[in-house]
This record gives C-alpha cells, sequence and structure tokens, in this order.
C-alpha cells in the first residue's frame, strides 16, 4: 500500500475522522484522554490510532509515563502541495475553508506540532536549517549564527542588512537537536496587519515563544519533528506562525527531494 493509500484509508473511517477532530480541539492528548472524550472502547481507539500513526496523521511523543498524541497535518498538506496543485486547487482551497468556516468549533491551543520524514541525511536537513543560502532558497530569508547555546540569531530579508531580533540559541546538538527563542512582533507585522503603535507595544509583552527541531534517522530518509510552543493563549503569533510553518516546511522538504522550492505568495 502507498503512502497516499494509507491515507485516504485512514481518513475514510468515520471513527478515525472523529479521533482527528478530537486531535484538532486540543491536540497531545493521551490514550485515557481520548477513551473518555469519545464513545470507544478503550480497544478500539487504540487499533485507530495505530492505523492514524501509520498513515502519519497522528504523531506520537514520550512524556513521563504518558505518551501523547498529536495531529500532523504533513500527510494531507503534502497532497495539497503536490497533487491538488496540479488541479485545480484554488477550488479546493475555497471549499475546504468554506467547511472550515461551517464547522469548526472555537479552540485555544498553544502549540504547533509537525512531523516529516524528508528523503535526505541528518546531515544535511541540518545543513538546510542552518545555514544562510539554504534558508534563504526555502523561508525567503537568511538566519545567521554559529549555532551554539547562548549565541544570537541574526535574520535577513531581501537586500537589507542582518538584524538582531533579539533570538538566542537555547540547545544545539547537531545533527540531531536544535532550539532557539522566537522573535516578538516587529514594526513590519504592524504595517502589515494595521496595527497602531500602542497595539504594537501591548502586543510586544506577550511571553516570547520557542521553535525546536528534532532530526531522527528514519530508514532512507530522517523523521523531523518540530515544535513551536511556549505560548500562554492563541496568541495573534501562534496564529500566524500555525498557518506558516506547514508552507515553510512543505517547501524545506521539497528543495531536499528535488533542488527545487514550491512558490511562496
Amino acid at each position: 500500500m502507498s503512502e497516499l493509500d494509507a491515507v485516504f484509508r485512514a481518513l475514510a473511517d468515520p471513527s478515525r475522522r472523529r479521533l482527528l477532530d478530537s486531535l484538532n480541539e486540543r491536540n497531545g492528548q493521551s490514550l485515557s484522554e481520548l477513551c473518555a472524550g469519545l464513545d470507544m472502547t478503550r480497544q478500539a481507539v487504540t487499533k485507530h490510532l495505530a492505523v492514524l500513526e501509520a498513515a502519519r496523521l497522528v504523531a506520537t511523543e514520550r512524556r513521563g509515563r504518558e505518551k501523547l498524541h498529536y495531529l500532523n497535518a504533513e500527510p494531507v498538506n503534502e497532497i495539497a502541495e503536490r497533487w491538488i496543485s496540479s488541479y485545480h486547487r484554488g477550488h479546493a482551497h475555497a471549499l475546504a475553508g468554506l467547511k472550515r468556516t461551517l464547522e469548526e468549533k472555537p479552540m485555544s491551543r498553544t502549540e504547533f506540532f509537525y512531523v516529516s520524514y524528508i528523503r535526505t541525511t541528518p546531515e544535511q536537513l541540518w545543513r538546510a536549517l542552518t545555514e544562510p543560502e539554504f534558508t534563504q532558497r526555502y523561508w525567503g530569508a537568511q538566519l545567521k549564527s554559529d549555532w551554539q547555546p547562548g549565541s544570537p540569531i541574526l535574520w535577513r530579508e531581501g537586500d537589507g542588512e542582518f538584524e538582531d531580533l533579539d533570538q538566542v540559541v537555547l540547545a544545539a546538538d547537531p545533527p540531531r537537536l536544535l532550539s532557539y527563542s522566537w522573535h516578538t512582533y516587529q514594526p513590519v507585522h504592524a504595517e502589515m496587519f494595521g496595527w497602531s503603535a500602542e497595539k504594537l507595544a501591548e502586543l510586544r509583552k506577550e511571553k516570547r515563544s520557542k521553535v525546536t527541531f528534532e532530526l531522527e534517522p528514519a530508514g532512507e530518509t530522517v523523521k523531523l519533528t518540530v515544535r513551536h510552543d511556549g505560548f500562554d493563549t492563541e496568541t495573534e503569533m501562534f496564529k500566524a506562525l500555525s498557518g506558516g510553518w506547514p508552507a515553510v516546511l512543505s517547501s524545506l522538504k521539497t528543495l531536499l527531494e528535488t533542488g527545487d522550492v514550491l512558490p511562496r505568495g
């Protein structure tokens, strides 16, 4: 069975879609929490989760004695980027947006979690995450640092100068782990969204978040786990990152596997 077949098979069952809906409402649930929220036996939930994990629609992580389950949008996002885009992508996005508007419940999420399997090596993926020439191609910005814990990370977009946005490397263990603090809101965000100087100042009081990349060899691929957390509430920054990270990571995967990148915009 191909990866695409596994995804559609997993999504075909209404009980498995209910599990994904539950994780969409509150990500990072244990098996007990998922069973309590759904009218299914523990054995049934376990079997359905195994199918979802095999299709990579659910990713898991151990925290102490608990195994937490996370909704992983990477397989669906890959279908949208590499398959639907060849046909009527605009119509598909419009329908998907309408469906979300009609069906989506208000929710509060404070953690972005994404797992991707990339056909590359840990060393090459590490270079893609840390070298300005790489980040420019799939991210549209150059990131520069010596990538030692405590060191600053400088950003440059376009032809401007490198800027210190007060981001710091928190942990680095090449080519396995990289974590750094995220920047706060910048004047360019105020211009983009029409915020007043007062609103920008208020938003900049929010708690700073951090992003962590974990790289793990998986056969001929590398399992890349991206976690962006540290948010107290579903802030404007969290909303922007939740929409932006999938596009960045899809372009990163495409670059490493094909030598090209997805169009931005």
